[in-house]
C-alpha cells in the first residue's frame, strides 16, 4: 500500500511520530511525498527537496533472533537497484557501493537512512528520477540523464515489491544470501584499493577484504597484511 502526499517535511519523521504516538504504521505501507522540506541523509546530511524524484519511507517490525537491523541498509540498497534497472533495462550501468549507496554511470543515485524508533526501523529512501541535486564533492545520477524516467508512481510500486521481495529473503534465509547478492552487484573487488573517509576525518587506505558475514562491516586489509574492520565512514 502506498499513501501519496504533496509535500512534507520528512516522510521519515512522519512515520517515527506515527510509531511514538502509538499511532503505528503497517508493515508493507508507504508513505511517498512529491516534495520533501526537510529530508536527511546520512550523518546529517541534506539529500533530497526537489519534486520530480523518489522520496518515501517505510517501516519494518524488529523481531527476535533476525540479522541484524542496521542490516536492512543492504536490502534497501538492492531494492533501490532492482527497480532501477526495471526502469532503465538489465544492462544500466548500476552498480552497489558500501554501505548502501547505488550508483548509476558512477554517480550517486539514491541516499538510504535508517532509523529505530520503538521496536521498529523506519526505513527512509531517496532515489533521483528527474533530477540530481548537486552535492559539493560528490558525482551525482538520475535515472532521467540515461533514459525516459517512470513516473513517481510507478517506480513507488516497483520498489515496494522489490523491497518486499530482498525483506522476505533477509528475514527467511538471513543475512548472508543478501550480503552475497549485495557483493554480486558492487563495484568492490576483492583486492582492490579503497581509501575510508571516517567520520572524524581520518583517512584510512588499504584493499577491500569482504565483508564481515554477522553484520555488513567493511573487512580493509592493510599494507602490512593486518585487518580493519569498518563499520562506518565513507568509502572512496
Amino acid at each position: 500500500m502506498i499513501t501519496l502526499t504533496e509535500q512534507t517535511g520528512s516522510t521519515n519523521a512522519d512515520l517515527a511520530a506515527a510509531l511514538r504516538s502509538g499511532e503505528g504504521w503497517a508493515e508493507g505501507h508507504w508513505l511517498v511525498a512529491r516534495r520533501q522540506t526537510a529530508g536527511r541523509g546520512r550523518q546529517g546530511r541534506e539529500w533530497f527537496d526537489g519534486a520530480g524524484n523518489f522520496m518515501g519511507s517505510t517501516v519494518v517490525a524488529v523481531g527476535e533472533g533476525g540479522p541484524p537491523p542496521a542490516t536492512l541498509s543492504f536490502v534497501a540498497a538492492l531494492a533501490v537497484r532492482d527497480a532501477a534497472a526495471a526502469a532503465l533495462g538489465d544492462d544500466a550501468p548500476l552498480a552497489l557501493k558500501w554501505p548502501n549507496d547505488v550508483l548509476l554511470d558512477g554517480g550517486k543515485l539514491s541516499g538510504i537512512l535508517l532509523e529505530m524508533v520503538r521496536g521498529h526501523i523506519v526505513v527512509g529512501i531517496g532515489v533521483n528520477l528527474a533530477k540530481a541535486p548537486q552535492v559539493e564533492g560528490r558525482k551525482t545520477a538520475a535515472l532521467a540523464d540515461v533514459g525516459a524516467p517512470p513516473s513517481l508512481e510507478s517506480f513507488a510500486e516497483s520498489l515496494a515489491a522489490a523491497f518486499d521481495r530482498r525483506l522476505a529473503g533477509w528475514r527467511t534465509y538471513g543475512l548472508l544470501p543478501t550480503l552475497h547478492a549485495f557483493l554480486g552487484q558492487s563495484l568492490h573487488a576483492q583486492g582492490s584499493p579503497v581509501t575510508v573517509h571516517d567520520t572524524d576525518g581520518s583517512v584510512l587506505s588499504g584493499s577491500f577484504a569482504g565483508l564481515e558475514e554477522s553484520d555488513g562491516a567493511l573487512r580493509l586489509r592493510l599494507a602490512d597484511g593486518s585487518e580493519r574492520v569498518i563499520r562506518a565512514g565513507d568509502i572512496s
